[in-house]
């Protein structure tokens, strides 16, 4: 998603003035003075179950931030929130990040999640393979560059010879309507986000290849976040105390979520889960998610997908100089 001038000014965001707050060092740094952070959220995705277990464990006084949750329409919809104003911590993935960097607006980046979506077709489907979905009709959540499509593209190519593109006929669009769609029958599989493909999988579809088994095949190893939080670099001198609150918080609130039943049964109606065996899933899914704060390793990982992805993604993603950049990647104290 591009970022235009226009699409900020129909957003209809107006520029808010940050408070000066003062640079903090790391995350060892004592959370001596209560620091305000707006975060952009859908109201009911994986983020604000995040930030719903950091509030409800007092984990925000802890770390000395004050969070103003800034609810959007879609995730989408966060980086106008972000150029708007009206945020200033939004969730979306590290490709972006990289072609925002490219256009001249500097970002950075820290790991949320490393969740992945898988391909999913209805469970009395003949396919059971990449190969069998020659001819089909395949579901592709967001566009042509979205970052999953453009891994299983390259598997395809490295297994079968052949773009994927070219092989079936991909119908790209918002990830709840092709749910819908593969339930009624017009579509014969579906790559979707994780949260859908956890949610279907429990409701007896079928996967056929996760993007985490695409990642092994394509040598990736660790598995990076390529989910996280981002925020203006120009901010930083004002913002990155709190920031650095924000993500001790978040790393303290997901070592409870990966450990501790408890604070699931609290999330449990945000999560809208329609029966046991979908909360499960849902759970299994999000603590599969978790990462730690970004590593070297992560960096290499990282580096590796962006090459990928910048093969597979021809101009479209490749335009402005887009490239690897370490400079986009922040890990408190590093």
């Amino acid at each position: 998603m591009i970022i235009t001038r226009r699409a900020i000014l129909a957003s209809g965001l107006g520029i808010a003035a940050a408070e000066g707050l003062g640079r903090l060092a790391g995350p060892a740094a004592a959370w001596a003075e209560t620091r305000k952070l707006r975060v952009a959220s859908v109201k009911f995705g994986t983020l604000a179950w995040l930030l719903e277990t950091i509030k409800a464990e007092k984990l925000d006084v802890k770390y000395g931030i004050e969070l103003e949750i800034v609810e959007t329409a879609t995730n989408q919809s966060s980086p106008v929130a972000l150029y708007g104003g009206s945020a200033d911590v939004v969730v979306t993935d590290w490709p972006w990040a990289l072609r925002q960097r490219a256009m001249g607006e500097a970002v950075k980046f820290a790991p949320f999640s490393g969740a992945l979506g898988a391909v999913i077709v209805p469970a009395d489907s003949p396919v059971r393979s990449l190969a069998e979905l020659k001819g089909k009709k395949l579901g592709v959540a967001g566009s042509s560059t979205d970052k999953s499509w453009l891994l299983l593209r390259a598997h395809a190519k490295q297994e079968l010879g052949a773009d994927l593109a070219d092989l079936v006929q991909p119908q790209y669009g918002a990830a709840p309507l092709l749910a819908e769609q593969l339930k009624d029958g017009r579509l014969d599989a579906v790559l979707n986000f994780w949260t859908f493909t956890a949610r279907l999988e429990a409701q007896g579809f079928r996967r056929v290849i996760s993007i985490s088994d695409v990642m092994t095949a394509l040598g990736i190893d660790p598995q990076p976040a390529l989910v996280g939080f981002i925020w203006k670099e120009s901010a930083e001198a004002e913002l990155l105390p709190a920031i650095n609150g924000l993500l001790a918080a978040a790393k303290e609130a997901n070592e409870l979520l990966a450990q501790s039943d408890s604070p699931w049964d609290r999330l449990r109606p945000m999560m809208k889960a329609v029966d046991d065996k979908e909360f499960q899933a849902l759970k299994a899914g999000y603590r599969a998610g978790i990462r730690g704060y970004w590593s070297e390793a992560d960096m290499k990982s990282a580096e590796k997908i962006m090459n990928i992805l910048l093969v597979s993604g021809d101009a479209e993603l490749a335009g402005k100089g887009t490239r690897f950049d370490p400079k986009a990647f922040y890990a408190p104290g590093a």
